[in-house]
């Protein structure tokens, strides 16, 4: 029987990753096929795959929006794609899995050996989708989430105390406040590190690091923080690929010349030229997101709604959410509320009509409802993945409706969220959440006009079999 290995990986590492991985397996048991799937989430790297597992495997599938240690593979047939493809279409990707031919390595000394004549090949495949700007920046957004979502969530918890109990120095409140705040003045700096290493590897981390550093302390932002990673990164990655030096220095290259060398020409860059035009566009825009009138602000929540179910979890949904996490560290907290409010309206929606209407859905689609109720009131939007894979054209603009009515309504109603992650259950922390009511209002009328459109739109199943 033929052998598969697959990886699976996501920016956040929270759905996408996971799905992907129940996808294959369950596509990979349907055709009797052996499968192993090493997920890289949220938790870090679980079901690893060893040296032995893939000199033997005849291919690997890597469904993955982000790095996934590819290196390793070198050498063996590999399917290459994102992480919603695996969710889409599992079965298709175990067949072309399995139509590769097999490497001519077959034991493990081989396979650590034999693999320079295919690595030509492989940069060559992979380059249009590891080197591409947007899979650096969401590796850099994929490693400053956690930060973002632990800094703000313990600045919720500083809440509970009151709103500014944190202003007495000593006190539970002030120290859950300072972790926080310590938390998330390292945002900039994880983000810009994170991107110059996604694109560089080690010698781009410490250039990153020290960029994004000074755009915090410059007040530049995320915005200068996501040009000093991409401007680090490269700059970084020209150096290794082009310097050349004698054997003696070559070991200094990677640990001294080219950190050194990159870090000052970002450092100079940040302070001399970039820090002060990144810091005025970052101020003119807090200023006006903080003093925009009200038809504006709908608006704003209305595209940032719409942004968040067109993809459920895809780039379009992570531009968002990166936009609303980054304006909580300038005290914004009107878009995060938005965003959040219409990432948990599509997976609630479908849940709700799943419930309502047994002739739209088969069982199996009924029981994912109960899974996406959970996942939606979680704010994970990719609860909503499996309705609009099997029915696209339907459920994506009912989902993008509800969720630019529920952004929408959120910044109408003036609604504000301090905390970057938690739906429904961070809203018990009090004070995270302001006008707590309408906000919930603003879900779930977004989440009844998903429903309401999805039941007027979707062909019920027994006339879809009576048409096949």
């Amino acid at each position: 029987m033929k052998k598969l290995l697959a990886v699976t990986a996501c920016p956040t590492g929270i759905a996408h990753t996971y799905m992907a991985a129940e996808a294959l397996q369950k596509a990979a048991k349907e055709k009797n096929v052996s499968i192993k799937v090493e997920t890289r989430g949220s938790v870090g790297v679980e079901n690893r795959l060893s040296e032995e597992e893939i000199a033997e495997a005849h291919a690997i599938i890597v469904a993955a929006d982000m790095d996934a240690d590819e290196e390793r593979f070198k050498g063996k047939p590999v399917v290459r794609v994102g992480a919603g493809a695996a969710i889409k279409d599992p079965g298709a990707l175990i067949d072309r899995a399995l139509a590769m031919k097999p490497s001519e390595n077959t034991s493990v000394e081989r396979a650590k050996t034999d693999y320079v004549e295919n690595v030509q090949k492989i940069k060559s495949e992979r380059s249009a989708d590891r080197t591409g700007p947007y899979k650096h920046l969401m590796s850099g957004v994929s490693f400053m989430i956690p930060v973002v979502v632990a800094g703000g969530l313990t600045i919720a918890c500083s809440f509970l105390f009151g709103i500014y109990a944190f202003k007495q120095t000593g006190t539970l409140a002030w120290g859950l406040k300072t972790i926080g705040d310590s938390a998330m003045g390292l945002m900039v700096t994880v983000l810009s590190g994170y991107i110059a290493f996604s694109i560089a590897d080690r010698p781009g981390l410490a250039p990153g690091l020290i960029g994004g550093a000074l755009s915090s302390t410059l007040g530049a932002g995320f915005l200068g923080g996501i040009f000093s990673g991409f401007l680090a990164g490269y700059l970084a990655k020209f150096l290794k690929d082009k310097l050349r030096l004698p054997k003696s220095l070559e070991s200094l290259k990677p640990i001294l010349i080219i950190p050194f060398l990159s870090t000052l020409v970002v450092g100079l860059m940040m302070v001399f030229v970039i820090g002060t035009p990144f810091s005025m566009l970052m101020n003119a825009l807090v200023a006006w997101l903080k003093n925009m009138g009200t038809v504006n602000a709908i608006l704003l929540g209305v595209i940032m709604g719409a942004m968040m179910a067109t993809d459920m979890g895809g780039p379009i949904n992570k531009a968002a959410y990166t936009v609303g996490t980054a304006l909580i560290a300038s005290s914004v907290y009107a878009p995060m509320a938005a965003v959040m409010a219409a990432g948990m309206t599509p997976p609630i929606g479908l849940a709700i009509v799943t419930f309502a209407s047994k002739k739209k859905f088969n069982r199996e689609e009924r029981e994912a409802g109960k899974a996406a109720l959970v996942l939606g009131l979680s704010f994970i939007t990719e609860g909503a993945i499996p309705f609009a894979a099997a029915d696209p054209f339907r459920v994506i603009p009912s989902c993008m409706v509800g969720s630019a009515i529920a952004g929408g309504l959120s910044e109408a109603f003036g609604c504000l969220l301090r905390a970057p992650h938690g739906g429904l259950f961070v809203m018990l922390i009090p004070n995270a959440v302001s006008n707590v009511f309408l906000y919930l209002l603003a879900i779930l009328i977004g989440s009844a006009v998903t429903a309401l459109m999805v039941l007027a739109l979707k062909r019920d199943k027994v006339n879809e079999e009576k048409i096949k």
